[in-house]
This record gives structure tokens, C-alpha cells and sequence, in this order.
């Protein structure tokens, strides 16, 4: 313990580890993972490193970075592993975190900011789910705050700048080939406003060539790979690239106004980032005004630049979080030097009030887990236990710390929380699977290995589909028409919204229903309950 507490990035390491690797296979595979996982698995089997493809087809809406990094854990640890799929997305996570802590104790050199901010920005709400996912957005932000710090090195010593610029442009290059310029815009770009506004660029002038060869490297590493697709397959790249460009102006259009409440994405940390936003209030009360100030404006800026794009989803909000656990952090740290002498109620009933809700939760936990979970019955009741006890002991400690004023050790013991839920709770996820219809594409494999008939398709397919299936589905309609196949005999899963069509289709066949596969995880009188997650699979005779 001694060590860990002289040893802020161990100990930081070790929360890291609990918080986004524990129990990392417990949730089942979405959609956005489902895609990154079968264009691995492909990779794998067909050796479609460059030229990547999703269930055969060709998939150049984002750059295969991540997909290489599954595609390499899963060669190692097991091709069917969602452990090893998703375990690169928690790697890069802690990365983003440590580097959040160097770069916040350069910037600062406080280390209990730096330490604080970045235990906030590893439990943020978006953060974590993320961190625990295997799509592509962690990994172009977790690799561009290591490009950031590399650039906030160059610009503020005169030393290795040639090394800062290299490294730099090296993990900018990593970012762009995670998901192209997203980080670019909605990180990168309102960082270098932020910190010309407060900082200043002037005397700069010696880091001009160092900068140069940043660009240079940059854009020869972000670039190669769509060169190379757009001079090998340019139809298919050109067709993706007007599709993917459309839909910032008609895909999910908000209003300018959507991403209001984006403090909320913290999670636990709602009412303190929000606190941490108001700067008439805060700015003489942090230790270092102009940090203060560019952790604002650093923040805002990502939410304007995002306001501004037509095509909004909450979860394009997952860079802002970065620079806002920077900024809450100010506060947080202001609590801890202040807290107890504080006699405006205005105040002290904020701070109250936040960590209240958190106890409260805890210590309800026995009761609200109990009525959720006493229908289940897979509950693994052993975790229950030990989450209810667990949550209720850090609830109770909690108050009996509130009572003192101990924000230090209220603030830890909300991080303890959040490390807590995670391995305790992430067990019970397997309860949530209420589907008494539920039967794997998995089976649908065995069946087709043992009876020799190929399995198509008959008008698109689902990316958790093809992933539960092990291997790709051919599909029969393309664009407009209908290949119909050549054999006697063959099976076609078919959804529930072209049943129509395919009576029409098949109507000189014999058709014979032999099962529905169904791997929704709600039951099928739940909203939730998604058709295009179900197939009835039939036998089609000529």
C-alpha cells in the first residue's frame, strides 16, 4: 500500500485495470462491436488486412487500425474471445488515462490535480462504457491525447523537439487511422484554440520546422491507407465516402441546441462537472486560473465545434469528456483544500447533495437489486451479495465522511463505488437475458456443418448476426434483383419484414420452417425486442 500511495501512476494503473478490464466479456456484443469484430475475424480467416470486408463485403467507412489491434488479440488469445476483441479498447483506455495524468502534471505540476482529474476522467459514465467496448471512438481519442501531450511538449521546451514533433505526428496518425479526422476536430483542434487563447503561441517561431515535419508525418501516416483503397477498389471507395459525407447533413440531424446537458455524460460526476463550469464562480478559487481557464475553454470549444455539425449523437460527445475531467478536477481539488472551512450553504449543499445520491444508491442496493433480479432465473446470487454488501459499506462510509467533511476521502470512496459496481455487479449481466425464446446462430452453424446445406441470407444481413454465426452469410438480393441459387437444396434466413416477398419469391418451391433464431436479449413482448435481430431459418426445395 505504501508503494502505491509514493507511486500515483501504479496505483492509478492498478484502478485502471479493475475499471475497464474486470469481467470485460460479461455484456453481450452489440452492433458497433459486432462490425469491428466480424471485419477482424475476416482479417483473420481470409486475410482481408487491407481491403477489409464485413460479411465478404467490402467496409471502408473507417480506417482498420482498431480492427488490426482485435484482429491480433484475438489471433492470440482466441479468435471467439470477446475478452481478447474488446481487450485493446481497454489497453488504449489506460493509456488515455495515464497520459491524462502526466499531461495534467506538466501542465499544472500539482499532482493531486493530476491525479484527481484523471480518476474522474476513468470513471466518467461514457468513458468507462467505451473503455469496456470494442468500437472505434476510444481509440482515436485515447491515441490523440498522446499526440496532444507530445505537441504541448514541443511547444513548451526547447528540448528533443524533433522526437516530440515525431511522436506526435506518429500517435496523430494512430487517431486519423482509428476514425479518421474525428479527433482531429472534436479534439484536437479545440485544444490548439484553447490553448493559443490562454497560453499564446508567440516565441514559437523555433518549433515552426520541428511542426512542419509533424505535418509532414502526419499526413503520410493518416493518408496511405485510403490512398492505397481508393486506387485498388475506387468505385466501392467513392460510392462509401458520398454515403458516409451525406450523412453529416441528413443522418440524425439535431438541432444546434442537442448537446446542452453534455455534462451529464460524466455520469457520477454530473453535478460536479457542471459546478465546474461555472467560471464567475470558480475562477479566484483555483489554484491555477489560466489551467482553470484552458480546461474551460477547451471543453466548450469540442461542444460548439460538435453543435455545429448537423449529425448528432450523444456519443460524439465522448471527446469532451477529456478536457471537462480536467476541468472538474479544478474543482474537486478546490473542495479538498476548502471544504471544511466553507460556511456559505449555497455552497456546501451542492456537494451534499451529489454525494448523497451516491450513498443513497449504495445503500439501496440490497433492496433495488432484490426486485430486480428475484424473477431472473440465472441470477448468480453469490455476486449479488457481495455488490449489496459491498455498495451498502461504501454508502455508509460515505455519510459518516460527509459528516466530517472529509471530501478526500468521500471523493475516493466514489471512485471505490464505481471500481465496486464494476466487479461486483458486471457478473449479473448474464441476468438481464430474459429472452425465453433466445437461441443462438451459433446452433444454426452446427446444424448446417452436420447437414452439408448452404445458408444464405435473403435480403440484407446484421452484424451481431454474422458475429454469432461464426462465419459469413451470403445474400441473395443485391441492389434490385434476386440471385436465386443453383443448388436443390439450400437455407435462407428470412426476417419478419420480408416474409411478403419471399412468398412471392418462392412461390413455385417447397418451403418447409424448421426454427427461428433469436438472439435478442429481452423477451419478445419488450419494446426492446428488435426483428432484426431474429431470423426464421427454412428449408427451400426446387
Amino acid at each position: 500500500m505504501r508503494y502505491l500511495k509514493e507511486h500515483p501512476l501504479a496505483l492509478l494503473t492498478l484502478i485502471c485495470t479493475a475499471i475497464f478490464i474486470a469481467h470485460l466479456d460479461a455484456l453481450w456484443v452489440n452492433i458497433m462491436e459486432a462490425r469491428n469484430f466480424v471485419t477482424a475475424r475476416e482479417m483473420l480467416q481470409d486475410s482481408n488486412w487491407l481491403l477489409t470486408t464485413l460479411n465478404g463485403e467490402p467496409r471502408y467507412q473507417k480506417p482498420p487500425l482498431p480492427t488490426w489491434l482485435s484482429a491480433v488479440s484475438a489471433f492470440l488469445l482466441g479468435i471467439k474471445s470477446v475478452f481478447a476483441l474488446r481487450l485493446p479498447a481497454a489497453i488504449v483506455s489506460i493509456m488515455m488515462v495515464l497520459t491524462t495524468y502526466i499531461f495534467t502534471k506538466k501542465l499544472t505540476t500539482n499532482n493531486t490535480y493530476a491525479f484527481l482529474s484523471s480518476l474522474i476522467l476513468a470513471t466518467s459514465f461514457y468513458i468507462v462504457f467505451s473503455g469496456r467496448n470494442g468500437q472505434w471512438d476510444i481509440f482515436t481519442h485515447a491515441f490523440m491525447m498522446v499526440s496532444i501531450y507530445q505537441l504541448y511538449l514541443l511547444f513548451t521546451s526547447r528540448e528533443k523537439t524533433y522526437k516530440r514533433a515525431f511522436f506526435a505526428a506518429l500517435f496523430f496518425g494512430f487517431s486519423f487511422m482509428s476514425k479518421g479526422p474525428v479527433s482531429l476536430y472534436a479534439l484536437l483542434l479545440p485544444f490548439l484554440i484553447a490553448y493559443g487563447l490562454v497560453f499564446s503561441y508567440k516565441g514559437k517561431r523555433k518549433t515552426l520546422l520541428p511542426i512542419l515535419v509533424f505535418l509532414v508525418i502526419a499526413l503520410l501516416l493518416s493518408g496511405w491507407w485510403h490512398v492505397y483503397t481508393y486506387l485498388l477498389d475506387p468505385e466501392k471507395v467513392i460510392a462509401t465516402t458520398t454515403k458516409e459525407t451525406t450523412n453529416w447533413t441528413s443522418y440524425n440531424i439535431r438541432p444546434f441546441y442537442y448537446y446542452w446537458s453534455f455534462f451529464s455524460q460524466s455520469g457520477i460526476w454530473c453535478i460536479p462537472a457542471f459546478v465546474g463550469l461555472l467560471y464567475p464562480y470558480l475562477k479566484d478559487k483555483v489554484f491555477f486560473k489560466k489551467g482553470y481557464q484552458f480546461t474551460l475553454l477547451w471543453t466548450l470549444c469540442s461542444v460548439l465545434l460538435l453543435s455545429i455539425i448537423p449529425e448528432k449523437k450523444s456519443r460524439y460527445l465522448l471527446p469532451v469528456l477529456i478536457p471537462m475531467a480536467l476541468n472538474t478536477g479544478f474543482y474537486i481539488e478546490y473542495l479538498f483544500r476548502n471544504f471544511k472551512t466553507i460556511k456559505d450553504k449555497r455552497e456546501t449543499i451542492v456537494v451534499y447533495f451529489n454525494f448523497g445520491i451516491i450513498a443513497f444508491i449504495g445503500i439501496s442496493t440490497p433492496v433495488i437489486g432484490y426486485l430486480f433480479l428475484k424473477n431472473t432465473p440465472t441470477t448468480p446470487w453469490v455476486w449479488y451479495i457481495l455488490l449489496s454488501i459491498v455498495l451498502c459499506t461504501i454508502g455508509v462510509l460515505i455519510i459518516q465522511q460527509l459528516k466530517k467533511k472529509e471530501i478526500k476521502a468521500v471523493t475516493y470512496l466514489t471512485v471505490a463505488f464505481i471500481v465496486s459496481a464494476i466487479c461486483f455487479g458486471m457478473p449479473l449481466a448474464t441476468s438481464t437475458l430474459l429472452n425465453k425464446e433466445y437461441k443462438s446462430f451459433t446452433e444454426l452453424k452446427i446444424w448446417q456443418d452436420k447437414n452439408a446445406v448452404e445458408v444464405y441470407e435473403f435480403t440484407y444481413f446484421t452484424p451481431e448476426i454474422i458475429w454469432d454465426y461464426g462465419q459469413t452469410i451470403p445474400v441473395l438480393k443485391k441492389v434490385d434483383s434476386i440471385h436465386i441459387p443453383t443448388a436443390d437444396t439450400f437455407g435462407l434466413l428470412v426476417g419478419k419484414e420480408d416474409m411478403t416477398l419471399f412468398e412471392t419469391t418462392f412461390k413455385d418451391y417447397q418451403k418447409q420452417k424448421v426454427a427461428r433464431y433469436d438472439i435478442n436479449p429481452y423477451p419478445t413482448n419488450s419494446n426492446k425486442h428488435k426483428t432484426r435481430l431474429w431470423r426464421d431459418f427454412y428449408i427451400i426445395e426446387k
